[in-house]
C-alpha cells in the first residue's frame, strides 16, 4: 500500500534534494519518500499502475518503461498529436503498450478512478495540468505534483525514475542521448551568433519564446548554441501561470522578442517558416531578411527522450 503524509515536519525528509523533489529509500529501494509542493508521500513499493494526467509527462514515463496504464491527451489529429490525442513522438509506443486515453479537454476524476491506479502524476503548470483536481485525485491514490517547466528533459527523466524505481532505465536513456549529442557536436558547425527558439502560431501571429530554463533552451545550449537575450521588458509578459519556460509574445512584442540572428522553430515545419517569412511585421528581422528560419519538426512541441533525439537529429542535418 502507498500512504500519503502531509509535510508537517521537514526533518522526516532525508537525503539530497533531487530537482525539486527530495527522496529517501531503504537499502532495497523501498519504501521511499517523495516530497513535492503538496507534502511528503511514502511509497511502500514500486508502482504497477501509473496514471499520468499530463500528456507532457507521459512520454518520459514511457521512455523509462514505467507502467503507465492511462494518460491525459490533447486535441487529436493536429500537428503535434495523433488520432488518440497522444504526442506524435511516442503515440505508437503508447498504442503498443495499451495506454488508455483518459480524456480530451477538461480532466475528470472519475476517469482516473476507473483505472485503479496506485500512483497518479500531475503537472504543476501548463495546459495539461490537473492541479485543480488534486484533492479528488489524492483520495483515489497517492498523487505527486511534478514541475517540468524549470528543468531539462534529462532532469525530469531522472526525477520520474526516482519515483517509479526505474532509475537504471532513466540513466540508460540519458547515456544514449549523450552519445548522440557527442556525435552531433563533432559534425555540426554551430553559428556563433545568438538564436531565438520559439513556437509560432501563424493564425494568431503570436509566439511562445523558450527561455534558458526551458527544456528546449537547455537542449540548444548543450548542443553549443547561444540563446539571444530578449529585451528585459518582455519578461513582464511571461505568463501561463508561474511557468519559467516561456515568454509569450504578441503584437508589438513579437518582433522585439525575436532578436536572434537565427530563429529555431519548435513544433514547426516548413509551412510555419514560410508564415514567418510572409509576416510583414517581421520582415525587418535579421533572421527573416537572411532566410535563417529553421523548423525542427512538429514532434518537438514537448521535449522528452524521443522528441529531444529527433530535434537533435534535425539540428545536426541543418547545421552540418
Amino acid at each position: 500500500m502507498i500512504r500519503r503524509f502531509a509535510c508537517l515536519n521537514v526533518a522526516l525528509v532525508a537525503g539530497a534534494l533531487i530537482f525539486g523533489i527530495a527522496a529517501k529509500a531503504h537499502a532495497d529501494g523501498w519504501p521511499r519518500q517523495i516530497t513535492d509542493s503538496k507534502g511528503t508521500h511514502t511509497l511502500e513499493r514500486a508502482p504497477t499502475r501509473i496514471v499520468s494526467t499530463s500528456v507532457t509527462l507521459t512520454g518520459s514515463l514511457l521512455a523509462i518503461d514505467a507502467p503507465v496504464v492511462a494518460s491525459g491527451a490533447t486535441s487529436p489529429g493536429n500537428r503535434v498529436a495523433d488520432s488518440q490525442g497522444f504526442l506524435r513522438q511516442w503515440g505508437a509506443i503508447a498504442q503498443e503498450r495499451h495506454v488508455q486515453r483518459l480524456w480530451i479537454g477538461e480532466p475528470v476524476a472519475e476517469a482516473v478512478a476507473a483505472q485503479m491506479p496506485d500512483l497518479i502524476l500531475i503537472s504543476a503548470t501548463g495546459g495539461d495540468s490537473a492541479l485543480a483536481l488534486y484533492d479528488q485525485l489524492s483520495a483515489i491514490a497517492p498523487t505527486i505534483v511534478v514541475n517540468y517547466d524549470d528543468k531539462s528533459w534529462q532532469q525530469l527523466l531522472t526525477q520520474l525514475g526516482e519515483m517509479t524505481g526505474h532509475e537504471q532505465q532513466a540513466a540508460a536513456r540519458i547515456a544514449s542521448f549523450n552519445a548522440q549529442l557527442d556525435r552531433a557536436r563533432q559534425s555540426m558547425k554551430v553559428p556563433s551568433a545568438p538564436v531565438s527558439a520559439l513556437v509560432y502560431n501563424p493564425a494568431a501571429r503570436n509566439a511562445n519564446l523558450w527561455t534558458p530554463d526551458s527544456a528546449q533552451g537547455q537542449l540548444l545550449r548543450e548542443a553549443g548554441f547561444t540563446l539571444a537575450t530578449p529585451p528585459a521588458a518582455l519578461h513582464a509578459s511571461q505568463s501561463m501561470g508561474k511557468r519559467h519556460d516561456i515568454i509569450q509574445l504578441g503584437g508589438e512584442n513579437l518582433a522585439a522578442g525575436l532578436n536572434g540572428e537565427y530563429l529555431l522553430l519548435f513544433a514547426g515545419d516548413e509551412k510555419d517558416a514560410q508564415a514567418i517569412y510572409s509576416n510583414p511585421l517581421l520582415a525587418h528581422l535579421p533572421a527573416v531578411k537572411n532566410k535563417r528560419v529553421y523548423p525542427l519538426g512538429t514532434e518537438t512541441f514537448r521535449l522528452d527522450y524521443y522528441s529531444a533525439s529527433q530535434a537533435l537529429a534535425r539540428l545536426t542535418a541543418l547545421f552540418k
